[in-house]
């Protein structure tokens, strides 16, 4: 049964093919892969990210608050509108990630956001967490704004379920057609040669774990997927409208690239202390 309400610290790390192979390789002696990669390399996720007209939420989040939470809803691969999905809120606060989130059927995920329709009740309902999503839908003005998806190779510590290590690549958006059974097309958003890794764990990180980053040289790294999308959506309509000339691929590249710089400058810190 899937955790609906959870408390967790995340990591994020940007890494090349290269370190990619290097830790996966390495965490196969303490790690096994999630149950939904058991018989394939990657499974789906995709999202519907919910914002305000002028897009509030993306834009104070962005901002590195010490408080932000955003609303989306989750599918596991391309579903039906009959199928279950996961609508949920996602939390942040000083680090900590608190998601709280509920089974509905995509039709009722549906009719809940866009006209407010309560779904009836059923037991794969988290009636608290249905109530949380219904007071955050009344305190702000939502729509659905962007549909994020990608594809994921999971781990799990073979000693601690609780530690969880996650791969996501061929990440791609879309803000037309912003339905999860539409299909799972989209734009990408950075070159397929680059994944984004995130370390999930309610208390400390495994050592054996923090040994195999310090071989690697890498370090975290601020990386938000709809974040990223907002700001490369921004320079789109800038570019359109004349008022900026700015390449998106190299924009993206410059992104990674000071990421990089900046986890190099940690490196020297780190060896020069």
């Amino acid at each position: 049964m899937a955790i609906e309400v959870f408390s967790r610290y995340e990591k994020k790390f940007l890494l090349d093919e290269k370190t990619y192979r290097f830790i996966t390789d390495r965490i196969g002696d303490y790690m096994v892969v999630d149950k939904y990669n058991q018989d394939k390399e990657f499974y789906n996720i995709a999202n519907i990210y919910y914002d305000t007209p002028n897009d509030a939420l993306i834009r104070a989040s962005i901002e590195k608050p010490v408080y932000k939470e955003k609303l989306r809803l989750r599918s596991y691969g391309v579903p039906a509108l009959s199928d279950k999905v996961f609508l949920e809120i996602k939390k942040k606060y000083k680090g900590l990630v608190n998601k709280r989130r509920t089974k509905l059927i995509l039709s009722e995920a549906y009719d809940l956001t866009l006209n407010g329709i309560k779904p009836q009740e059923a037991k794969h309902i988290n009636k608290q967490v249905l109530s949380e999503i219904e007071y955050f839908l009344s305190l702000y003005d939502l729509q659905p704004k962007v549909y994020l998806t990608y594809d994921r190779r999971a781990y799990f510590a073979t000693d601690d379920r609780d530690f969880r290590v996650t791969f996501d690549t061929n990440i791609r958006s879309r803000r037309e057609d912003v339905r999860l059974e539409a299909g799972n097309h989209g734009d990408l958003l950075i070159g397929n040669d680059f994944w984004l890794m995130e370390v999930k764990s309610s208390e400390a990180v495994p050592l054996w774990f923090t040994k195999i980053l310090s071989e690697a040289e890498i370090y975290p790294t601020s990386f938000s997927k709809y974040g990223t999308e907002y700001k490369k959506n921004l320079i789109k309509e800038k570019n359109i409208k004349g008022d900026n000339k700015i390449c998106l691929p190299m924009y993206l590249k410059q992104q990674i690239q000071q990421q990089q710089q900046a986890q190099s400058c940690q490196r020297e810190e780190h060896f020069s202390a």
